[in-house]
């Protein structure tokens, strides 16, 4: 047996020891050389960089979002404002599962899938950092007492008052002013994204909409400290953010009210404009909507109500409604015939109450079937005389109808702050060779005679015609806006291109202008009844525009009519004649005749605002001397 000394060799396991050794040796001063390099790195050659992130751990910058400028009448009554909701909302930075936190919420308060839908859709917008994204508005009292009670279950979710649009008058302004809705991504793309960081609402149609701009107001800004758990423990720098402006409106709130109730439940419009200015006195649309509902969102079945509703209550006739103005037109088309030659204030025809062109079989009758007997322009206005009005359409052609109507703004949307009103119809003969692929015929003109055919207007564009008229061509465009809450004029007059008269003999705006007043004060006028026993002097025409087309030979009747396809009945006037103080174009769907249903409110808008002035003059303090 060999011993175990011979198998030992020391030599051996020294080298082996020692290289060892020598090797840890090498390995631990590698290890303290990158400790030291990693530590000259943080200590000195990064310290600025990661003395930022650690500042970020710790201090956090976050949006403040500016108050929504307020918008008034123009006697200071408040149209809009902004009133504190309560909303629970997550912070998903501090939420480790949002289904499974939603879920449990869902159990201490009333969650619908709309709800939840909605807040993934906000989710997805980009956002800051830490910023609560909305789950549920309007919380009554007992459901914020049910989360805060259990709020120590609910790590990342918050409940917290913000600003929201209110509308007092609720639907008698919905069409008018328009309303502000949650901001989506779309929104976004139209916006300064910074400066709406903190904005949960945007302007969505209306006065809301078009002075967006104005009434949103620049964001702010606060640099904050936070512990371990979030919480704000102190504010290191604040810039605090700008108010929107607030915006003061033409409307006057008293009138507003006035045509929504003269209107009552009929589907229709009335605009109410102040000739000296365009300021827009009422625009009014019925049926109409609470925008309340839209501010902090709607649920699917109310507007699915709105939606499908055969009244259209969210169709805005008043700005969108493209109806056949009638007989509203014929005192412009009056002042072309006289302007151009077509006839003269002597010329007068003998009305049978029928029409024909030579070559044509086709009969065009006026409203009244025995005719009016002799008829000249005067009476032709005053009377409606429809006879007199083929003859001068036959004469004019559609050439000149077209240039004269465009003067008064038909075809157009001259409004200055109201994108959305339509254009209407003003037919041509190019205009019809475009559309409908066909040359214009001398019926055509005929019809475009009486405001019937293929020509549209909007109440709007009415009330836009007849301040023209009352004013003898002195245009003045439409506006809500009188100006902003600091004084400054958002738009100006004298920076829009309006179209230019240019008539031979301006004694002509004075006779049609008399014969509109005869309208409502003389013996035939067609709606003297509205214009009798008045303490002044007013100026109107009556309109009826044609829903269903009536075979030749019979009769119109309403009676034998489904009530959706009777007539539309439109009234335009203006009152007093010498100094008209206001503008009102109405009209009442399916109201038959314009005289019976659409001139009485006119009066009665008259009557209100003349009131209303007289009311206002006698309340002013005398300036002392």
């Amino acid at each position: 047996m060999i011993s175990d000394r011979r198998l030992k060799d020391s030599n051996r396991e020294q080298r082996i020891f020692a290289f060892r050794s020598l090797v840890a040796l090498f390995f631990v001063a590698v290890m303290s050389i990158a400790l030291v390099v990693r530590l000259y790195d943080l200590q000195l050659v990064n310290a600025d960089h990661f003395r930022t992130l650690s500042d970020k751990n710790r201090m956090q910058l976050q949006s403040i979002p500016p108050t929504r400028g307020l918008i008034f009448d123009r006697n200071g009554v408040l149209l809009a404002d902004n009133r504190p909701v309560f909303s629970v909302s997550l912070i998903t930075e501090r939420v480790e599962d949002k289904d499974l936190t939603i879920k449990r919420l869902g159990q201490v308060i009333d969650i619908t899938p709309e709800q939840v839908e909605r807040f993934h859709k906000r989710l997805k917008r980009a956002r800051r950092p830490y910023q609560p994204v909305v789950l549920k508005s309007k919380l009554t009292e007992e459901e914020i007492a049910r989360i805060e009670v259990r709020k120590h279950d609910f790590d990342g979710v918050e409940v917290h008052a913000e600003l929201a649009r209110y509308y007092p008058l609720g639907d008698a302004t919905a069409h008018s002013l328009g309303y502000v809705g949650r901001i989506n991504e779309k929104d976004l793309e139209k916006v300064d994204q910074k400066n709406y960081s903190a904005t949960n609402y945007i302007g969505k149609l209306g006065v809301e909409r078009f002075y967006e701009s104005e009434l949103h107001g620049t964001v702010g800004l606060q640099t904050v400290e936070t512990n371990a758990g979030n919480r704000v423990m102190r504010v290191l720098d604040r810039v605090d953010p700008e108010p929107g402006k607030d915006l003061i409106l033409h409307m006057d709130s008293r009138l507003q009210l006035s045509a929504v109730e003269l209107l009552g439940d009929r589907r229709g419009a009335v605009v109410a404009i102040e000739p000296a200015t365009g300021g827009i006195l009422a625009l009014v649309s019925t049926p109409s909507f609470d925008p309340n509902k839209f501010v902090t969102g709607i649920d699917y079945k109310s507007y699915a109500q709105l939606r499908d509703s055969l009244d259209l209550p969210l169709f805005n006739r008043a700005l969108k409604g493209q109806y056949p103005p009638g007989s509203t037109i014929k005192p412009m088309i009056a002042l072309g015939g006289l302007d151009v030659k077509a006839t003269t204030r002597n010329y007068w025809i003998q009305d049978e109450g029928w029409y024909q062109l030579k070559n044509d079989e086709r009969i065009y009758r006026d409203w009244k079937r025995r005719g009016h007997g002799k008829v000249d322009l005067h009476e032709a206005i005053v009377q409606s005389c429809d006879t007199y009005y083929y003859d001068l359409a036959f004469k004019m052609g559609v050439d000149e109808m077209s240039r004269y109507l465009g003067y008064f703004g038909f075809g157009k949307n001259y409004a200055l702050d109201i994108s959305e009103a339509r254009s209407g119809i003003l037919p041509s003969r190019d205009w019809k060779r475009g559309f409908k692929g066909r040359s214009w015929y001398p019926g055509d003109s005929l019809n475009m005679g009486i405001g019937q055919g293929y020509m549209l207007a909007t109440p709007l564009q009415l009330a836009t015609a007849t301040a023209v008229m009352a004013k003898s061509g002195d245009w003045k465009r439409p506006a809500m806006l009188k100006e902003t809450g600091d004084g400054s004029i958002v738009l100006s007059q004298r920076s829009m291109e309006t179209p230019t008269f240019s008539i031979t003999n301006q004694d002509d705006w004075v006779y049609v202008q008399e014969a509109m007043e005869g309208v409502m004060h003389g013996r035939h006028g067609t709606a003297r009844a509205s214009g009798k026993n008045a303490e002044y002097r007013m100026a109107g025409k009556t309109g009826t525009a044609q829903v269903v087309s009536i075979p030749q030979g019979e009769e119109y009747d309403a009676e034998a009519l489904a009530e959706r396809h009777r007539d539309h009945a439109l009234f335009v006037g203006y009152a007093p004649t010498k100094d008209p103080q206001i503008v009102v174009a109405v009209i009442v769907e399916n109201g038959g005749g314009g005289s019976t249903s659409a001139a009485p409110i006119a009066r009665a808008m008259f009557d209100r605002w003349l009131a209303l002035q007289s009311a206002d003059d006698a309340s002013e303090p005398l300036n002392e001397q």
